[in-house]
Formats: structure tokens, C-alpha cells, sequence
């Protein structure tokens, strides 16, 4: 749970500097990292709830761009559908009728946030398919030690 968070949080801290650096020269100022790193733990648990669920293995028996495909856009859309979850309650607790808070979602802007999401996923999935077809220590091997450790193995 710790690295996939970690990674999140890597690429959403990331994206919240490049929001404030760019509002700043509007002169608005915006600072949230702790949204980033919510997000990120938000995300993290349903990635291992996904997991858990055997959500998106349909095509792990195809070769890998396959797999890592399948899973950024199924993982995508699971969290954009948690994110319209997200939106219609906050609306409904702030009195709103369940219509009137469909109705002012806005869906541009999840759609915006969901394509970050996928091209997150891109290579986390990558990395954990690779890890799934040629074991966690000879990827660790490879990052870590180099392909010198490889030819031992």
C-alpha cells in the first residue's frame, strides 16, 4: 500500500506544484497538497480494493501492452465513477436535490482529471505486470542492481 501511495502522491504532489505555479501568474493564489495527497490515498485504496476484486484481468494472459492498457482504462473509469460518487454527495450534503446535484457535476473537469489518472496508471501498470510476468525480484534486480544482477539469476 506504501509504494503505490507513494507513487500517487509523487505525481499528484507534482501536478499541485505545476497548478500553483500557473495560477500564481494569474494571481491566484492556490496551494493543495494535502487534496493531492488525500487523492492519492483515496486512489490507492481502490486500486487495492480493484486488486483484491481481480478487477481488470481479463487480458492478462495477452501480451503485456494489452494487460497495461486494459488496466489504466478499467482502473480509470473505476476511479472517474468514484469521483461522480465523490461530486453527487458533496452536493447532496450541501442540500441539494439528487438532479440539481448530478446536474452541476462537472463532468469536463473530472474527464480532464480522469486522463491524468490514466496516464498515471500507464506506467504503474506497467511496472506491476512486468513485476507479475517476471517476479518482483528480477525487477528489483534490474532497477536496483543493474543487468549485471540479471545474468546471475
Amino acid at each position: 500500500m506504501a509504494i503505490v501511495f507513494l507513487y500517487l502522491a509523487f505525481f499528484f504532489c507534482a501536478l499541485a506544484t505545476y497548478s500553483t505555479l500557473l495560477l500564481q501568474k494569474f494571481e491566484i493564489s492556490y496551494f493543495n497538497y494535502a487534496a493531492a495527497l488525500i487523492n492519492a490515498l483515496i486512489i490507492t485504496k481502490i486500486i487495492l480494493i480493484g486488486e483484491a476484486l481481480h478487477f481488470g484481468t481479463k487480458h492478462e494472459a495477452k501480451p503485456l501492452i494489452y494487460s497495461v492498457l486494459y488496466k489504466a482504462c478499467m482502473f480509470g473509469l473505476l476511479v472517474f465513477a468514484f469521483h461522480v460518487v465523490e461530486e453527487v454527495i458533496k452536493r447532496l450534503i450541501h442540500g441539494q436535490d439528487f438532479a440539481g446535484a448530478f446536474h452541476q457535476v462537472r463532468l469536463d473537469e473530472l474527464l480532464a482529471r480522469s486522463l491524468v489518472i490514466f496516464c498515471t496508471f500507464l506506467p504503474f501498470f506497467a511496472f506491476r505486470e512486468l513485476a507479475r510476468v517476471i517476479g518482483n525480484q528480477k525487477v528489483r534486480n534490474l532497477l536496483l542492481r543493474g543487468g549485471a544482477a540479471l545474468d546471475a539469476d
